[in-house]
């Protein structure tokens, strides 16, 4: 059975500050990444949400990125 075509689709947002500054040293390396759903029709462009960021140990925005 074919697929459809759907409107929504699965996008990963990673932290905007990790990427600037670098990662704390006191945490283990690496950068926050959440992994949720948005409609392509009624949201075309990027998506930024406010998460929280367990490598800054704060709440940070979190931009969609290319997968």
């Amino acid at each position: 059975m074919a697929k459809r075509k759907d409107a929504r689709g699965t996008v990963i947002l990673e932290c905007t500050d990790c990427i600037r500054n670098g990662v704390n040293k006191k945490a283990s390396t690496g950068i926050s990444r959440y992994i949720t759903q948005k409609n392509r029709h009624n949201t075309p462009n990027r998506l930024e949400l406010i998460k929280f960021c367990p490598y800054c140990y704060k709440h940070m925005i979190h931009g969609e990125i290319k997968k």
